[in-house]
């Protein structure tokens, strides 16, 4: 495995290997790797001749009073990972160097942008679409993954592939969760253990709607109420929201069908989570 630091020696490194392999899979991420990484990592493995992973912490998607400089960083053991799982290069460029001091360019999917974690954290999307855009440029991947626990995320970059004709297909795969329910989040370590504890009630007012949907019940402010009532039991707990919303506009929804996510948001004292359920998962 090699790991690449320079963006203009990742550039003519690419170059070479488009010679001699048909296919690149691109995993990029923040680090602090879980199982969760790990599953987009074996995909991209299974399905390229080729293995990148970026490890980044982008300072351009957290606001000012967010996690940017205790966010975990831990390349030693990203490093150990990446490896085990035959990934061939690490692009790890060095975060005071990745953005030029002039740096004026910033990528922005208008609509997609203003719902759900948009809304509290302005800039959010912004910060993460010029990063991704600008790996992409280094990169120049086959196809890229992305989990569907960050959606909203999810479907801004697919957006934004297709409104600027980027030559890559987006990869989206499958929230993993621990063996309890807890999505899997690089955030996680953040939590005590009774904050770990009442993070739960996150996936279980989401099993609990999801329940309540395969009985009939179709209306999203009967599900957003019960939802919110699970949460509201935690004492650690403050909601950021309870969205339900359709699959591809975002836009808040009525009634619920298959093309329906239901999005939360919480903080479980200081850290902020979220989670997601696709109604289509689960009803024809």
């Amino acid at each position: 495995m090699k790991v690449i630091k320079d963006i203009k020696e990742m550039k003519e490194y690419i170059n070479n290997l488009k010679k001699n392999y048909n296919s690149i899979g691109f995993v990029p991420t923040m680090g602090a790797l879980h199982e969760g990484h790990l599953s987009l990592i074996r995909r991209a493995r299974n399905e390229n001749d080729i293995v990148i992973v970026s490890i980044f912490v982008n300072p351009l998607q957290f606001g000012p009073n967010e996690d940017y400089n205790k966010y975990p960083r831990t390349f030693d053991s990203d490093s150990y990972l990446c490896e085990k799982e035959k990934v061939d290069i690490i692009f790890a460029p060095d975060e005071n160097k990745f953005y030029e001091k002039e740096h004026l360019t910033y990528v922005y999917v208008n609509e997609l942008s203003n719902y759900l974690c948009g809304k509290s954290r302005p800039g959010h999307f912004q910060g993460v679409c010029t990063v991704v855009n600008k790996l992409f440029n280094i990169i120049k991947p086959t196809r890229a993954y992305f989990g569907k626990k960050d959606y909203q995320q999810l479907i801004i970059i697919k957006k934004m592939v297709e409104d600027l004709s980027m030559d890559i297909e987006i990869i989206s795969c499958n929230i993993v969760r621990e063996l309890d329910g807890l999505a899997l989040s690089s955030r996680n370590k953040y939590l005590s253990d009774d904050e770990r504890l009442e993070a739960l009630n996150i996936y279980k007012s989401l099993k609990y709607a999801k329940d309540k949907i395969l009985n009939g019940e179709k209306n999203s402010d009967i599900i957003k109420k019960d939802i919110e009532n699970i949460l509201k039991s935690g004492k650690k707990t403050k909601i950021d929201y309870i969205e339900i919303v359709d699959k591809y506009s975002l836009k808040p929804k009525v009634l619920i069908d298959k093309d329906t996510l239901i999005a939360i948001a919480c903080f479980v004292g200081s850290t902020r989570l979220i989670d997601n359920i696709l109604i289509e998962d689960f009803i024809n």
